[in-house]
């Protein structure tokens, strides 16, 4: 009996086997329509519990930088995925536009230049790159505000996950609330989305560079920039903020720094490692769905996802427990109290 086996020639995959299970379709799917909100999401799930858990179990560090290290965490991740919730559905679904009619946003000439061979636009791996220009640029675009809202969050969060005292609450006033549909805002902010992706689409130098480099690891490369970017942004503020008790900052700073590096270095040394078996699944995968329905679209789903668990696996569950450790010695180290001479 074979496990893979195809029902019906109009039919999907019947799903019995891991390469073609609903789940598996569902998630890489998702991740090549919106990698920016996978990523978010992902590193939600695995920053709401896997790394608090482990920030927490680090040995030999004190107890309150641990704890601003997990409040961190959390404040990061929430921020993060709400973030990307709302920024990245109109951006979607002014790609899904463009996808469903290229000629309406695109002109002649660009999807004669993306188009490869006989099959459709939505097919081509350059135009693929360049779609994902956007979706994935998006964390890179508000890694800022990103770090900004982190920061700010910090200190309520520690009241609430690691509370000293109760405090009486007050009263809540009871307003009258209005349901509102952003349906319709979603909508046309897509259009123009989809209008203004399709003139820079048309732009030769973003043809150029989508032909050129549509077969690198470009979703790491924004990842790694989007997560540069987003730590020396929050290393700004946290320097500057004054609800953080002033000897927690540099062991939180000194936490970021590290994180980063470990797993932006860790992760291009694992991805390298991983390109071999990575192409066998690829392989494995296309024999397993080759009658589904916008196959190369899951392969770009792989690609994406990736990267994310890469990053995130070497992020929330092995880099936060070295991070924390070595934070809390580097800030002993070059913030020693000096001594007075008498």
């Amino acid at each position: 009996m074979k496990i893979n086996s195809i029902t019906n020639n109009d039919k999907q995959p019947s799903f019995k086997g891991f390469y073609n299970n609903k789940l598996l379709l569902k998630s890489l799917k998702f991740a090549a329509q919106n990698g920016a909100l996978f990523s978010a999401t992902v590193s939600t799930g695995l920053s709401l519990a896997v790394r608090p858990a482990a920030i927490m179990a680090t040995p030999k560090t004190d107890k309150e930088n641990r704890k601003y290290a997990c409040a961190k965490s959390v404040s990061s991740s929430l921020v993060g995925y709400l973030i990307m919730l709302g920024a990245s559905l109109p951006v979607a679904k002014a790609v899904k536009k463009i996808d469903s009619n290229p000629s309406q946003y695109l002109k002649q000439a660009t999807i004669k230049n993306l188009k490869t061979g006989v099959m459709p636009l939505t097919n081509s791996k350059s135009y693929m790159f360049a779609t994902q220009i956007f979706k994935l640029g998006l964390g890179l675009v508000m890694s800022v505000p990103k770090s900004f809202l982190t920061c700010a969050l910090i200190p309520p969060l520690m009241l609430f996950m690691f509370p000293k005292k109760k405090v009486q609450e007050k009263p809540q006033q009871h307003k009258s609330s209005k349901v509102v549909s952003f349906k319709g805002v979603y909508d046309t902010a897509a259009e123009k989305l989809a209008k203004g992706f399709g003139k820079i689409i048309d732009t030769k130098p973003v043809q150029k560079i989508a032909k050129k480099f549509y077969d690198t690891n470009f979703a790491q490369h924004i990842m790694a920039a989007t997560d540069t970017l987003l730590t020396l942004s929050f290393v700004q503020q946290t320097a500057k903020n004054k609800k953080i008790e002033q000897e927690r900052k540099k062991p939180l700073i000194y936490n970021s720094l590290i994180s980063t590096g470990l797993c932006i270095a860790g992760g291009y040394a694992l991805n390298g490692a991983l390109k071999k078996p990575e192409e066998r699944f690829i392989q494995k995968f296309k024999e397993a769905n080759k009658n589904l329905p916008g196959l190369e679209r899951y392969v770009e789903g792989i690609k994406i996802a990736k990267p994310v668990l890469i990053l995130g696996g070497i992020y929330y569950i092995l880099i936060p427990v070295i991070a924390t450790f070595f934070a809390e010695r580097a800030d002993n180290k070059f913030n020693k109290p000096q001594k007075t001479e008498i």
